[in-house]
């Protein structure tokens, strides 16, 4: 299976303190589902590899998703998660498509860490200090 994600739609959508943070949580959901991943933000940027989740940045998003889109449904399931209705519609009946709030709403439901829009719900790592959240991150990609 290939998750292809409009960057900006969810980070976007999510509340998300960086384009870096929505990066790790995608890589994360992609590597536990077994499946691949591109997420393509508008604009430039260095792409980049994180696991199963390719980092790819477009002049224009929504074209290299669509082009992605057909590119690989003929050969694999392909869910497209995006908010903007014209690429969800060019995609092609052969493709899922989702929208970016209902996907981080069940990505929430599955690891009840992503939150959709602001929240004043406290979580762990905000009462860390920083130190300590870099060398538990540390930890954790050492560990994956």
């Amino acid at each position: 299976m290939l998750y292809l994600f409009d960057g900006y739609n969810l980070l976007n959508a999510g509340a998300f303190r960086s384009r870096a943070e929505l990066v790790d949580r995608l890589a994360g959901f992609v590597a536990l589902q077994g499946a691949r991943g591109i997420v393509v933000f508008d604009g430039v940027g260095d792409d980049a590899e994180h696991g199963p989740l390719a980092v790819r940045f477009a002049a224009h998003a929504d074209d290299a998703l669509e082009r992605l889109a057909v590119e690989h449904r003929s050969s694999t399931e392909v869910v497209v998660v995006s908010s903007d209705r014209a690429v969800r519609t060019t995609a092609g009946q052969e493709v899922a498509k989702r929208a970016a709030n209902e996907f981080l709403r069940e990505l929430a439901d599955d690891a009840g860490t992503i939150e959709t829009g602001p929240s004043t719900a406290s979580r762990i790592e905000d009462a860390l200090d920083e130190n300590t959240r870099e060398r538990l991150e540390r930890w954790r990609r050492r560990r994956a």
